[in-house]
């Protein structure tokens, strides 16, 4: 059998990415980072399709050349479809529509939530099926039943926020410029994360709800700093160790819950957050302790890039599973 060779594109949110796989290991995944939000405190839809336009070109041009690869050696054209920003999205989209119809190529349409579990199969071990992904990022927080590479359930999601979502606007309660989660990584590291208590949600199942910590370290920042103004910069270490510690218990409560009720015994994690040092550390010590087999991507692929999408591309490659040139863009799960 030939090889097969696809370049993928991401376009989610606010990278714009794209990445050559051939016979699934990846030869290219340049990732260009729009740098505009930071002054509004959060990714502006808008803005972050207008800088899709700008960067796709070069971003797929990039890793065309890295991996040293000419355009008559492509097999197929993927792309996230789903879920998303819409505008970002379209970008994406349309441009791997335009890429694949002239190349005269198929069309592979891919899920960006089932392509950050597939990341964990750009690792030289990869994990062994069936495994609980535990994926996190800005937008989603799931477990996921991972049964086969095209055969997944999710078993429990979030209700309201994501779990970095609750990184992010707890650093803005807390002053801290965006993108606020890493900063908050970085602070807890020196901080005594016993210092400040926090609530735990009573959510039922494996589901999992960051609202109502999110209100409550809200209230404790505004009481405290009523009594005194300096309460945030004096105390800025334990506060974000604190905070990450509740955040990071919540998500391994809800994984052991699952790992222990399912049997399962071979976890994975996945997406943006689980390039915390926090999770990490929290997901090596559970392993440890319940002799877990333990998957983490390599950092390059934890957060959004079109390396992940491209081992999810060549899956559904091997499967025959295209997509029309009609396939739509979608900001929800297909």
């Amino acid at each position: 059998m030939s090889s097969v060779r696809i370049l993928a594109i991401e376009s989610s949110c606010d990278d714009t990415s794209a990445a050559v796989i051939v016979d699934g290991k990846v030869l290219s995944n340049y990732i260009c980072t729009q740098k505009v939000h930071e002054q509004y405190g959060g990714v502006v839809p808008e803005l972050a399709s207008r800088d899709h336009q700008k960067n796709i070109v070069p971003v797929v041009e990039v890793a065309m050349k890295q991996a040293n690869i000419s355009w008559n050696e492509i097999d197929a054209v993927a792309c996230t479809t789903a879920p998303g920003l819409i505008g970002s999205l379209l970008i994406g989209v349309s441009f791997a529509k335009g890429l694949a119809l002239s190349l005269n190529k198929p069309l592979i349409a891919v899920n960006h939530m089932k392509a950050h579990v597939m990341a964990n199969f750009l690792n030289e071990e990869m994990p062994a099926f069936p495994f609980l992904c535990l994926t996190v990022s800005g937008g989603h927080t799931q477990i996921v039943l991972v049964k086969d590479y095209l055969d997944m359930e999710v078993i429990g999601e979030t209700t309201d926020d994501a779990a970095g979502e609750a990184f992010d606007k707890t650093a803005k309660i807390l002053g801290l410029p965006y993108p606020g989660g890493p900063l908050i990584d970085k602070y807890a590291v020196g901080g005594d994360p016993k210092r400040f208590k926090f609530p735990e949600p009573k959510i039922p199942g494996y589901d999992f709800s960051f609202s109502g910590l999110k209100t409550a370290i809200l209230y404790f920042i505004q009481e405290q700093t009523a009594l005194n103004p300096n309460f945030v910069q004096e105390n800025l270490k334990d506060i974000c160790a604190s905070i990450q510690e509740r955040i990071v218990s919540i998500l391994m409560n809800k994984l052991k819950k699952a790992a222990k009720e399912t049997g399962v015994s071979t976890i994975a994690i996945a997406g943006g957050v689980s390039a915390n040092s926090g999770l990490r550390w929290a997901a090596n010590d559970l392993a440890r302790r319940h002799r877990w087999k333990l998957h983490i991507p390599e950092f390059q692929y934890c957060t959004d890039n079109a390396g992940m999408i491209a081992i999810a591309a060549h899956h559904l490659y091997l499967k025959n599973e295209f997509a029309p040139l009609n396939v739509a863009a979608s900001s929800r799960a297909h």
